[in-house]
Formats: C-alpha cells, structure tokens, sequence
C-alpha cells in the first residue's frame, strides 16, 4: 500500500506541474487560458507592483529554500525521502497557480509590435524559449528533475541513485539551458506591458541569484568536474567554448 500511494502522490505532483506549465505558457503569452499576465480586474498601480512582487518572492523563496541540500537534509526527517522531490514540485506548481490567479494586470504598453515582422519574430522566440525549457529538461533527466523517477523506483522496491553528471545537447553550450529559455520566453513578446515588465524584471533577477546558489550545490556534490565544467562554458548567454 505504501508503494502504492507513493506513486501515486508522485503522478498527482506531476500532473499538477504538467498544468501550471502549460497554463505559464498561455498566462505569460496572453493567450488560451481564462486568466493570463495582461488581463483581470484593475486595481491601484502601487497595490498592484506589491501584490505582484510578493507573489513572485512567494515562488522565489520556496523554489530556492527547498531546494538547498540543508534544506533537504532536514525536510526529509518529516517527509519521506521517495516523495521529497515530488512535494517540492507540487508547491511549487501550487504557488504558481496562485499567482496565475491572483496577478494583478498592469496594462501600460511599453512597447506594440504585433503589426510588424518584429512582433513575429518576438512570438517564434517566445516558443523557441519554452521549447528550449522542455527540451533541456530532458537533456538532463526530466523525471527526476519532476520526483517521477523517485516514486517509480521505490514503488519497484529499488534503491534510488542520484544521476550522473552529464553534458549533452544544450548543456554543452551553455550550464543552465533551462533559465536561458525562461529568460527568452519572459521577455520575448509582441506586445509588452508594464505588468508584463515587472514579471519579466523580477524574474530574471531571480534566475541570476538563483543560479549562484546552484553552481555553489553543484560545485560541491561535483567538485573537479563541475569546476572544470565551468571554466569551459559559459553560463547563461551562449558563447563560444572556452578553452586552454
């Protein structure tokens, strides 16, 4: 029964991550769902920066407390260690539906270029930028990453082992793929708005401090291989390889 319900937590944790992920793509495009970045009741312009920015700290300190091995360490003397991965999803898929729900709209335009080539090219690298996310999760391993591969093995009653240090596909370019793709689908639209601005600002600032505290993880479960990984690739913005 304890496998069971495992794997079971463990598919609830993922679909609730495979909703708020597609939902992200259409609530930060301005399209498809009921409730998007540009749309919702107007409020006060200073209730709305803080309402919002709370909200995108909200997500920022549980995505990053979680996920420190200090954290970990301790959180699984209360959760058990097969479902750790799958709770840190599943709040964190929680937060960000709240925050889909509960963004105020800021509709000042900063800039309009849906007439134009340019308001194209903005909407392909909007895509590009979300496939670039789920690609690389994949590159690494997505089900891990998502708490799927945990649950799957404890339900078969073998003992899980962390995944190897690897460097293929985009991670060849560059150390964190998935943020760069993040980055590119915040900030490339056709169509961007002071509220769209503000989501676009804070979290990028976000992903710049969050990465600090994951090359420092990495660093230490990696040591040698992570330090020479990083002299050879850049971080965030491709360039070409460094070499010796």
């Amino acid at each position: 029964m304890a496998q069971v319900l495992t794997i079971v937590y463990g598919l609830v944790a993922y679909a609730v991550f495979l909703s708020s992920f597609l939902y992200a793509i259409g609530f930060v495009g301005d399209f498809a769902v009921p409730k998007t970045i540009d749309s919702g009741a107007a409020f006060p312009l200073a209730a709305s920066i803080v309402a919002n920015v709370l909200l995108l700290s909200l997500f920022a300190v549980q995505h990053s407390v979680m996920a420190r091995p200090a954290f970990k360490r301790w959180w699984t003397r209360i959760v058990p260690a097969q479902v750790e991965r799958s709770t840190y999803v599943l709040l964190a898929s929680l937060i960000l539906l709240l925050m889909f729900w509960q963004w105020r709209p800021i509709t000042g335009v900063v800039w309009d270029a849906r007439s134009s080539i340019l308001g194209t090219v903005l909407l392909g690298l909007f895509g590009v930028g979300w496939l670039v996310v789920l690609l690389s999760t994949f590159m690494i391993n997505h089900f891990d990453l998502f708490g799927l591969r945990q649950v799957t093995l404890y339900f078969q009653r073998r003992p899980y082992t962390s995944v190897s240090f690897v460097k293929r596909g985009l991670y060849r370019v560059v150390r964190h793929p998935i943020m760069l793709g993040f980055v590119i689908a915040f900030w490339a639209t056709p169509m961007m708005t002071q509220g769209h601005l503000l989501f676009a600002v804070v979290t990028t600032a976000y992903i710049l401090v969050a990465i600090r505290f994951e090359e420092h993880d990495l660093a230490e479960a990696h040591q040698l291989e992570y330090e020479q990984y990083r002299r050879e690739t850049s971080m965030i913005i491709p360039l070409p390889p460094r070499t010796h």
